[in-house]
C-alpha cells in the first residue's frame, strides 16, 4: 500500500481544521481551505515544485555542461536522424521514452543505448490530460508497463518525467519504490506553439546556462518543419558557445 507523504498528511489535517473552524470563524475556515488548495495546485502544476517530493530541474555542472533531454520517442522516422545529429556534434542525451513506443520499436531503444545515450521513462501511454490526478494504482500501472517495455529492449532506467511535467500527489512514493528520480527541466522551446523552428530555438536558448536541463521533443506531436531543425539549431549553437551536452550523474542533480 502506498503511504501518503507527510506533507499530504498535514494538508489533510489543515482541511479538517478548516471544517472545525466553521463553528467559530467562517473567514478563518475559508482562508484555511483556500490556502491548502492553492498550495496543492502549486505543487502539482509548477513543474520544479518539490512540496510533494523531490524534483530535479537543474544539475551541478563540471564545466560548461548542459543536459539534453528528448521526450516522446522512440520514433521510427526521427530517432535515427536525431542519433546522427548527436553523433556529429559529439553530444550525449537522455531519451524519455513512452513505453508503448518502446514496445513497438525495441530496436530503436537498443540503438539509443548503443550510441551511448540514456533511456528514461515518460509513462507507458502518455496520458497528458489526466496523469496529474492519477491515483496510486494507475501510476503503478503506467510505471510497470513502461519499465517492462524498456527492460525487454535492454534498458534499466533510473529517471522519469511525467507527461507535461505535471505531478499527481501520489506520484513520488511509486517512483521511490522503483528507484526512479523525477526530472523536470530548466528550458524548453514549446515546439507545438511554433510558428517556426528558429522561434522555438530562441525560446529554448533564453534558458541555456551551465547546469541547465533542456527539454526537446520528437514524434508526430511536433510539427514536421520544426522537429529535427530545432535539435540541429540547438546542437550547433551549443558547439559554437563551447557547451558540452552530458548526462549528469545522480550526485550532480540539484
Amino acid at each position: 500500500m502506498t503511504r501518503p507523504r507527510p506533507r499530504l498528511v498535514i494538508f489533510g489535517a489543515v482541511k479538517v481544521a478548516a471544517v472545525v473552524s466553521l463553528a467559530f470563524s467562517w473567514p478563518l475556515a475559508l482562508a484555511l481551505w483556500v490556502a491548502t488548495d492553492l498550495w496543492l495546485f502549486w505543487q502539482m502544476f509548477w513543474v520544479p515544485a518539490r512540496g510533494l517530493g523531490p524534483v530535479h530541474a537543474t544539475f551541478r555542472p563540471d564545466g560548461r555542461d548542459v543536459w539534453l533531454t528528448i521526450d516522446d520517442g522512440p520514433d521510427p522516422v526521427q530517432t535515427s536522424a536525431i542519433l546522427t545529429l548527436l553523433a556529429a556534434h559529439r553530444a550525449r542525451a537522455t531519451f524519455f521514452v513512452i513505453g508503448r513506443h518502446a514496445a513497438a520499436f525495441p530496436e530503436l531503444v537498443r540503438a539509443i543505448l548503443a550510441a551511448g545515450h540514456e533511456i528514461a521513462l515518460h509513462t507507458h501511454t502518455h496520458p497528458a490530460k489526466s496523469f496529474w490526478f492519477a491515483g496510486p494504482r494507475r501510476i503503478a500501472a503506467e510505471l510497470e508497463q513502461s519499465l517492462a517495455a524498456v527492460r525487454r529492449a535492454g534498458a534499466t532506467p533510473t529517471r522519469f518525467r511525467p507527461p507535461v511535467g505535471l505531478k499527481s500527489p501520489w506520484l513520488h512514493p511509486p517512483l521511490a519504490a522503483r528507484g526512479l528520480r523525477c526530472i523536470a527541466w530548466t528550458a524548453r522551446g514549446r515546439e507545438r506553439a511554433g510558428p517556426d523552428a528558429r522561434t522555438v530555438f530562441q525560446r529554448l536558448w533564453r534558458g541555456v546556462r551551465p547546469g541547465a536541463i533542456l527539454l526537446l521533443h520528437e514524434g508526430e506531436a511536433v510539427p514536421p518543419p520544426i522537429r529535427l531543425e530545432v535539435i540541429r539549431l540547438t546542437l550547433e549553437r551549443l558547439r559554437a558557445e563551447n557547451y558540452t551536452a552530458v548526462i549528469p550523474r545522480d550526485d550532480q542533480l540539484a
